[in-house]
């Protein structure tokens, strides 16, 4: 499956936020491949850095628990749930600047 596959097989009315978060992927990580790996689109440079997927009522995003702890305090005062290596924005409040200082942090601690 491709990455627009997979997004395509998504309900409609998500489909815009995932596009939108395939773009800022790609805009900060330009040197990264995309690539599907655990079943979610996934930006690959010697290593996996970072991977999203549409869930029920949220877009996950998978970055590592590095990043996780380095924007916690960030997520917790705008109400993002969180675990160790996950960060969940709910559909209609996915914070598409907040995601780019993520993955630019993910290409430039994950690697």
């Amino acid at each position: 499956m491709t990455i627009d596959e997979y997004i395509l097989s998504q309900p409609k009315e998500v489909r815009d936020e995932l596009f939108s978060v395939r773009k800022i992927m790609n805009n900060t990580l330009p040197f990264a491949e995309e690539r599907m790996s655990w079943g979610m689109p996934t930006y690959w440079h010697i290593h996996n850095l970072i991977h999203f997927a549409a869930s029920k009522r949220h877009i996950g995003i998978y970055p590592g628990p590095e990043a996780v702890v380095e924007f916690a305090a960030e997520l917790d005062h705008k109400g993002y749930k969180h675990s160790k290596g996950a960060i969940q924005f709910p559909y209609g409040k996915v914070d598409l600047e907040l995601i780019s200082r993520i993955a630019e942090w993910c290409g430039k601690n994950n690697g």
